[in-house]
């Protein structure tokens, strides 16, 4: 029987009771509600249990996911969503660059290191991708290749650790060392090429509906995932936005939006308040709150890493400056920058994050995996290679958060000559997707088209 993935009711009933429990509402009593019917647990790992739910739980599971979207939130005033609310929340809010002179501009080379460096980090994260960090350190140093230095291999790695521990099934084919030929379809790549055409077709004003109705014409819903497939779910059934972000859906603070938001500070350099709101725009279709957030933060420090004129450190200052900071993200990011300046060896730093995190937090929810991206920036001082190692070796969502460690990491060198062959070469300058026309492009070809988009007129309230 298909069981799919990220949207049956009895398989959200969990996440949103975790959920709720994290942004401020009191899920208790419905939670025993659940329990007591002999509702599951939510799965683990994969997106859907193994088993279907009889009639009667399936229908339960959708009225208490009603029931826990109606709860209060002790939170709301920390937290909010709406975009003048953020904003107000933000004493340190950027201000618009001044309109006298020019600002300096990423070049293609640079934006080309850029989406190299996305790849790089993605492909990088690929195999270890939902492998608990104990699996993750075994099977790197089994080779070798810890601290980690370079793409995983299986080569070298003993029988019965692969059995504990195997690969991530979809990924191991096309992702390890002895594997790489071009990059592999993945969504950390297809976000940033919807967001070109998006651009393209609406411009930097374009709207929440705008992409909403984009994804319909050029995203497959196989290539959707947790918040995103929810949100594509209920605009099939009539929902708009924002309220395809919150109908039972229990992923609205993970990682979807934060992967989806380079585009936005690439196309903005200096102007981290636009990017910012651009990220708004988009995240809003799928995400709230600290989801949001997360989003806002990523395009805000790319926008100022764009410039090519500040280290890494300032620009994520300048990211946590679109962050409310009374947010569960901006103590989360602070506390891990923290940590970063404070221990040589990062694997402590990896620990303390987990101890921190891990117990409550579903590995692919957006505050521990921003707080990994902004400790591993800080703690490689920008390096490429240093950022997108430690990103990986710090777990959770390896392949989002190696992506967008590369990204940043990347576009603040001089370009695609700056990043090691090692890295590089096994793209061979080809990329997969299943987005527009842009499978088997080389990456000069998006970083040309980014470039392209830079100039648009970025509208003003």
């Amino acid at each position: 029987m298909l069981r799919l993935t990220w949207v049956q009711p009895e398989d959200l009933i969990g996440h949103e009771l975790r959920q709720a429990a994290q942004d401020g509402r009191e899920p208790t009593a419905i939670a025993a509600r659940w329990r007591a019917a002999g509702g599951p647990e939510a799965p683990l790992h994969a997106g859907a249990s193994p088993r279907p739910a009889s009639r009667y739980l399936r229908l339960l599971a959708e009225d208490l996911l009603d029931e826990l979207a109606d709860l209060p939130s002790r939170l709301a005033e920390r937290e909010p969503t709406d975009l003048a609310r953020i904003k107000a929340a933000c004493p340190h809010w950027p201000s618009a660059p001044a309109s006298v002179g020019p600002r300096p501009v990423p070049g293609p080379e640079r934006l080309e290191a850029a989406w190299l460096g996305r790849a790089v980090g993605c492909l990088l994260g690929k195999p270890v991708e939902k492998l608990p960090l104990d699996a993750i350190r075994e099977l790197a140093r089994s080779t070798g290749n810890w601290p980690l230095n370079t793409y995983f291999t299986a080569r070298g790695v003993p029988g019965e650790l692969l059995a504990r521990h195997p690969w991530n099934r979809r990924s191991a084919p096309t992702s390890l060392a002895e594997n790489i030929d071009g990059m592999p379809e993945d969504d950390d790549l297809n976000y940033p090429l919807l967001n070109l055409l998006l651009l393209q077709r609406h411009g930097k004003a374009f709207t929440t509906t705008d992409v909403a109705a984009l994804w319909l014409d050029e995203l497959p819903a196989g290539r959707t995932f947790t918040a995103e497939r929810v949100a594509y779910r209920n605009l099939l059934t009539g929902l708009e936005p924002p309220r395809t972000a919150r109908h039972r859906n229990p992923f609205r603070e993970w990682i979807g939006a934060l992967i989806r938001a380079d585009v936005h500070g690439w196309t903005n350099p200096g102007d981290p308040a636009a990017a910012a709101e651009q990220a708004h725009r988009d995240a809003t279709l799928t995400h709230t709150a600290n989801g949001v957030y997360a989003a806002m933060f990523t395009a805000a420090t790319i926008a100022q890493a764009a410039t090519g004129t500040h280290d890494v450190h300032t620009c994520l200052r300048t990211g946590l400056t679109v962050v409310p900071p009374a947010s569960r993200l901006a103590r989360a990011v602070a506390h891990a920058v923290r940590l970063a300046r404070t221990h040589d060896d990062f694997d402590t730093v990896v620990d303390e994050l987990h101890a921190t995190h891990a117990r409550t937090h579903h590995w692919v929810h957006a505050v521990p995996n921003t707080a990994l991206i902004a400790a591993a920036l800080t703690h490689a001082d920008g390096d490429f290679t240093g950022s997108v190692c430690r990103a990986v070796s710090g777990g959770w969502d390896t392949d989002s958060n190696g992506a967008t460690a590369g990204s940043v990491a990347a576009l603040l060198t001089d370009g695609p000559a700056a990043l090691p062959d090692r890295w590089t070469a096994p793209l061979k300058n080809r990329l997969s997707t299943s987005v527009g026309d842009f499978d088997g492009t080389g990456f000069d070809t998006p970083a040309r088209l980014t470039h392209a988009l830079i100039h648009l007129e970025t509208p003003r309230p």
